[in-house]
């Protein structure tokens, strides 16, 4: 009996070894250990040995039943291995992507020049101030030494909101609110540049969008003269440009300085251009600010932003700024 249990163990290996699919080993495993299989039968012939030979008899049925059972599990294991490696193969998608060069991204040129106009002006000891893009009239005009019938304010083309009384309530047209809320939180001496976005209404064009960014800058403190304004103009101007550039300023009017000025840069090509106005700040200004004209002085100026990204990369209309362009934003 012994002989032929391990006749059948080699067989039974046989059989699972070569079953391909577990429809097959399914079957394999019945005929092999199922109520008609052989092995089983061996159970009722161990009760027909001699009392001396049943137990080593019922060893090696023991012992080939439990190999028999261990080789189907591992032949089990392995086909469903296979089972699902084929299946992950087949429903297997490809979600990589094949870049042919970086495709990092980067800040937008107005955030760059930004960024750059902030370093400069850091560097020669300004603070940066904010202040909110929707702003009352009076910030806006009215402590700016515009009243309310004053010509100067057709020229801001304003964007007003409905909020409040009529009129009162508007998109700010400058960064020059900025000053004034300034001056009623902080105690001279002011050194301070506040960039941002402002808002008129504009027809887009190559050099006029109704969005648009400045930098407004304010200087408070005792004894400021216009030669601080003109030194402070040069300083920025050989900083930002370089040392081939110089500035001038030309007699001007703005109702919030007394007296104005617009200043221009001159070129290595010997072109004056016309970059911002500035100027002392007017005495009302001053005191709507809080500020004692008698015993504090100060100069304000004020630039547009996105011109200065023009020029230094070298783009010729204001609208690519806001194409959101990937072949125009790819170049800088």
């Amino acid at each position: 009996m012994i002989e032929e249990l391990t006749h059948i163990e080699v067989e039974a290996r046989d059989l699972i070894n070569g079953a391909t699919d577990l429809d097959t080993l399914k079957a394999v495993d019945a005929d092999l250990l199922g109520r008609s299989a052989p092995l089983t039968a061996f159970k009722k012939d161990i009760g027909k040995l001699a009392p001396e030979d049943r137990k080593d008899a019922g060893q090696a049925l023991n012992r080939v039943r439990t190999a028999v059972q261990e080789a189907i599990e591992v032949r089990r294991n392995e086909l469903e291995a296979a089972q699902r490696a084929h299946q992950l193969e087949d429903e297997r998608l490809d979600l990589s992507e094949v870049l042919t060069r970086p495709q990092l991204g980067h800040l937008h040129i107005t955030t760059q020049t930004w960024q750059l106009l902030e370093d400069v002006f850091v560097g020669m000891g300004f603070t940066v101030s904010e202040g909110p893009e929707i702003e009352s009239e009076w910030y806006n005009f009215g402590s700016l030494n515009f009243p309310p019938d004053h010509p100067a304010r057709d020229m801001y083309d304003t964007l007003y909101v409905e909020y409040g009384e009529p009129g009162s309530t508007l998109l700010r047209t400058h960064t020059s609110p900025v000053q004034m809320r300034v001056m009623e939180n902080e105690e001279p001496p002011i050194y301070t540049i506040a960039p941002g976005r402002v808002f008129r209404q504009d027809t887009a064009d190559a050099t006029h969008m109704p969005v648009f960014h400045q930098i407004e800058g304010l200087v408070v403190d005792r004894g400021i003269t216009l030669g601080d304004l003109a030194g402070t103009i040069e300083a920025f101007t050989t900083a930002y440009f370089g040392g081939s550039f110089t500035s001038r300023l030309r007699p001007s009017y703005f109702p919030f300085t007394e007296p104005s000025a617009e200043f221009d840069i001159l070129m290595p090509n010997g072109e004056w251009l016309e970059l911002g106005g500035c100027g002392m700040v007017h005495p009302s200004v001053l005191g709507h600010g809080g500020l004692d004209p008698e015993e504090w002085s100060g100069f304000a100026f004020g630039f547009g932003l996105d011109r200065l990204a023009l020029m230094k990369f070298g783009v010729d209309d204001l609208r690519e700024l806001w194409s959101n362009d990937v072949r125009f934003l790819r170049q800088f």
